[in-house]
């Protein structure tokens, strides 16, 4: 299970992101600006926390983007709470999925 306190605080967030793992579960928060245009045309730039889960072993950049799932939250404290809660959703969802994870790393394309 994840805990709010396995990840590090808003400060660490706004400047880099941070990655973490629980059994074989691996997760990525990131922070992202999105770019939306109100009614009268007018840019609005708003930071959302994107949170990335993918089953290990590998990292993030060696892992192909179709293992990999994504939401996105508020760039928030709620945010982090949110992602966190939908990671542990994730985790016992399929529990067999991420626990055999580490074991199935032979059948990862080759580059």
């Amino acid at each position: 299970m994840i805990r709010r306190e396995d990840i590090l605080p808003m400060g660490f967030l706004k400047k880099s992101d941070f990655s973490g793992s629980c059994g074989g579960l691996r997760y990525r928060l990131d922070k992202k600006t999105k770019v939306s245009e109100s009614d009268s045309g007018e840019k609005i730039s708003t930071n959302i926390l994107l949170c990335e889960v993918w089953p290990g072993p590998f990292n993030y950049h060696t892992t192909p983007p179709e293992l990999k799932e994504s939401k996105e939250f508020t760039f928030d404290e709620d945010g982090v709470t949110d992602a966190i809660s939908w990671m542990n959703d994730m985790l016992a969802a399929d529990p067999d999925k991420w626990e055999k994870a580490a074991s199935d790393w032979m059948s990862y394309p080759k580059e």
